[in-house]
């Protein structure tokens, strides 16, 4: 019985490691200015803008790319930072088929703030939280 639980200490312990050095790599999140107050008005044009060819005018997703009125993006999933990381840096597909995501150039972490107050906006009329 020692024997097995020294094996999953180690196990534990390499894979504790692992997860710490994996994070340890991974970017900061882009962060929008101090006091900005993120605005779904100020967001909408914006998402038409960059965000619709993919994730669709009415935020029900195209071909191209995944809905964001599905409870795989409410806030308790990917939360507000999330949108930050894609934009910026682009997201691995993993809960659609729609391959991976480029980072969006020319977006700013204020316009991102913008519009992810405007997805949240529309998810809440349809009962995303």
């Amino acid at each position: 019985m020692a024997h097995h639980a020294l094996i999953a200490t180690i196990l534990g312990l390499a894979l504790g490691a692992a997860a710490g050095a994996a994070s340890a790599q991974r970017p900061p999140a882009p962060e929008p200015s101090p006091g900005l107050k993120a605005d779904p008005a100020l967001g909408k044009p914006l998402y038409e803008k960059t965000c619709a060819v993919c994730h669709g005018a009415n935020l029900a997703g195209t071909d191209k790319g995944p809905p964001f009125l599905h409870f795989a993006y409410m806030s308790g999933h990917h939360g507000d930072p999330s949108f930050q990381m894609a934009v910026k840096y682009g997201a691995r597909a993993h809960h659609w088929k729609f391959g991976d995501m480029a980072p969006v150039p020319g977006v700013t972490p204020d316009d991102v703030a913008h519009i992810t107050a405007y997805v949240r906006e529309q998810q809440r009329r349809v009962g995303i939280h």
